[in-house]
């Protein structure tokens, strides 16, 4: 990266810019209230109402139950004990549904558990990343475990029709599991509707810092440990808490709270905005995804004729953070899954870069991308061997 450049971060799918407000709200617990909060005595019971105050106000992000929401260390592990918690309540249920663009999470736990015995039916989806909802009627039998959707695409952003998946899984009464790590902080969610009953949050996606997590667990859900050992998080997660992480994440949910007009408006708008001026000032250029059920923040454009990995260097010397699909599968020598599921080339897919805005950018900061980018691809197309 040219030192001189100043930063434009681009990513926030991957991670997100902790906000100041979450770093004051943890501070006292990395400092004065070092106290272990399963102690008995006053100096760890108020810790202990620290972590009570930070599960209620996850809980009012969430539209939940305060006894619902359970603490983890991230996403994946969230992701994880969902699954096996579904595969231990029947040992006659050994059957998963999921889907072929799912977070590497869901995906490689699949892929192992069908390694183990388990019988997974992977979902395809169409052109614009939807699955067939008549399909998933038909895929869900009496010896499902679970259901594993996604609410919404890490890569392109789609949005699945939950509200409509819900209704399907409840009529066939299996357990549903949805990764809800890219909606939450993004768009309203209310999960006392019903019809979820796990569900996974990671902290630094919406501004906290990273190694904290949240599986939601619907009350009326059987559920099995997946970490064993103390009897921290009313027995469903041993390990002594990452306090002043959840502490932070608690915040951070207050302040998503606040903000969700903010992203669902403020946020889309410049997204819309940047896929307007990048359409306008380059040739070629195709947004992945569905423009109809998308999230407010996210952006996945093929350029025409141009090589990702090539354009993703030229915006990093310039400052510019993006990414080329997950930041969990960064580096892999294959072409994005979710793209390829969605029937797209090979060229298609590493012809793709994936901006994600977030409420800390600015309008110069697209503007400046987009004049990069527009420079960046006009030096590398006339480099392409046709």
């Amino acid at each position: 990266m040219n030192p001189n450049a100043p930063l434009i971060y681009l990513d926030n799918n991957a991670t997100t810019q902790v906000d100041p407000a979450v770093v004051e709200e943890m501070l006292p617990y990395l400092t004065k209230f070092y106290g272990n909060p399963s102690s008995a005595y006053r100096f760890g019971k108020q810790v202990g109402d620290a972590l009570e105050l930070a599960r209620q106000r996850v809980s009012r992000l969430l539209d939940c139950e305060p006894s619902e929401v359970l603490f983890t260390s991230c996403g994946t592990e969230s992701t994880n004990t969902a699954i096996h918690a579904a595969l231990s309540i029947d040992r006659d249920r050994q059957h998963i549904v999921t889907t072929r663009v799912e977070h590497s999470a869901t995906l490689k736990t699949c892929e192992l558990l069908a390694k183990r015995g388990y019988e997974i039916t992977w979902l395809g989806v169409d052109s614009r990343g939807q699955i067939d909802l008549d399909e998933l009627e038909a895929a869900i039998r009496p010896d499902t475990a679970l259901v594993s959707i996604m609410w919404a695409n890490n890569e392109t952003g789609t949005m699945f029709p939950m509200d409509r998946i819900r209704e399907i899984i409840r009529a066939k009464g299996v357990l549903f599991h949805s990764d809800a790590v890219q909606v939450i902080g993004k768009l309203p969610v209310r999960l006392n509707d019903g019809g979820i009953h796990f569900a996974s949050l990671s902290g630094h996606k919406l501004h906290c810092p990273k190694g904290v997590g949240v599986l939601y667990v619907n009350r009326r859900s059987r559920f099995s440990a997946y970490m064993t050992g103390g009897g921290q998080e009313n027995s469903r997660r041993a390990g002594t808490e990452n306090v002043a992480s959840i502490v932070g994440l608690g915040k951070a949910c207050e302040l998503a709270a606040q903000n969700i007009e903010r992203e669902a408006v403020e946020v889309k708008a410049m997204r819309d905005q940047f896929e307007q001026s990048v359409g306008a000032q380059i040739v070629g250029v195709r947004v992945n995804g569905d423009a109809e059920s998308r999230l407010p923040n996210t952006s996945n454009l093929a350029f025409e004729g141009i090589d990702s990995e090539a354009l993703l260097m030229m915006l990093d010397d310039a400052g510019i953070c993006c990414s080329a699909g997950s930041a969990c599968t960064t580096g892999s020598l294959y072409p994005s899954h979710v793209l390829k599921a969605m029937g797209f080339t090979d060229c298609h897919a590493r012809s793709s870069l994936r901006f994600s805005f977030g409420r800390f950018n600015s309008e110069s900061e697209l503007e400046r991308t987009v004049a990069v980018l527009k420079q960046s691809v006009e030096k590398l197309r006339p480099l392409v061997v046709t």
